[in-house]
């Protein structure tokens, strides 16, 4: 049944992801799923304030100490938390450690009252056949996530499950971010996953088959890996080589709770 619960207070928590990054750019304003579902929202919570508080980068850890309080002095009604994606891809990774930031925070948010939503992440390694190493790491993950949400009653995107997820038309160039198409997808199953109104399963259902050409050759293939791991993989790596982060001097773009057409600085009060 649709949930017609109203919303008045939305505050999405995490990282790259939730802050949008591959819909749209840093020069003209980055959107993402995040803004998607508060678009989606507000027909039918004509009150609603949002408020973003992703920054690119952020592991699991960070995104709970950083976020998770102002988060709170927001007193969302909705909240939706995201990470752990930068962690599995972290030589040392602790599914433990990742999953009890995760349920510190759902913990906090939903005894504050506020209706909470998160997602399992998609097959990486389908995108990015180097990753194998790491698709062990995000079926854990993912069933850390599920139990965890379970037992405060956090609603879970399944995205994991579904096929079309891992579609390459979805993605960005770097394979690590969605598109424009992706991030409208993440918003809908957003929307499903808290029986929003007007929300269906029409996110799941594949994408109309593409025209291709004859297969390419394998060295082919093999070159558009090298280049891949030439303007995206080098330049990762490299930063955690430096112990840097994509995130550094950066804060959220949208620290306030607002119209969702409001610009991001904008002076506005919070809703009473």
């Amino acid at each position: 049944m649709p949930d017609n619960t109203p919303y008045l207070r939305y505050v999405a928590l995490g990282d790259s992801q939730t802050e949008g990054l591959g819909d749209g750019d840093d020069t003209l304003g980055l959107r993402g799923w995040a803004d998607r579902l508060a678009e989606h929202l507000t027909p039918h919570n004509p009150g609603l304030h949002y408020a973003n508080l992703a920054v690119r980068g952020r592991l699991a850890g960070q995104v709970h100490a950083e976020q998770l309080g102002p988060a709170l002095a927001l007193r969302p009604d909705l909240a939706t938390v995201v990470a752990g994606v930068n962690d599995l891809l972290r030589p040392r990774f602790d599914v433990d450690e990742v999953a009890g930031h995760l349920e510190a925070m759902f913990a906090a948010l939903t005894a504050q009252g506020a209706r909470v939503a998160t997602l399992t992440f998609p097959d990486l390694t389908r995108l990015a056949p180097i990753a194998r190493p790491v698709g062990s790491r995000v079926t854990a993950l993912n069933d850390r996530i599920r139990r965890v949400a379970d037992r405060h009653g956090v609603a879970v995107a399944e995205t994991h499950l579904h096929p079309a997820a891992v579609d390459p038309r979805l993605w960005s160039a770097d394979r690590l971010h969605a598109n424009h198409l992706g991030h409208q997808r993440i918003a809908a199953a957003f929307a499903h996953a808290l029986g929003l109104p007007g929300s269906d399963d029409s996110w799941t259902y594949p994408l109309p088959p593409a025209i291709t050409a004859r297969p390419a050759r394998w060295h082919t293939v093999a070159a558009g890996e090298l280049r891949w791991a030439a303007a995206f993989l080098g330049p990762w790596l490299g930063r955690r080589v430096l112990g840097r982060s994509s995130g550094d001097g950066r804060t959220a773009k949208r620290p306030n709770l607002l119209p969702i057409h409001a610009p991001a600085d904008s002076d506005q009060r919070q809703p009473g």
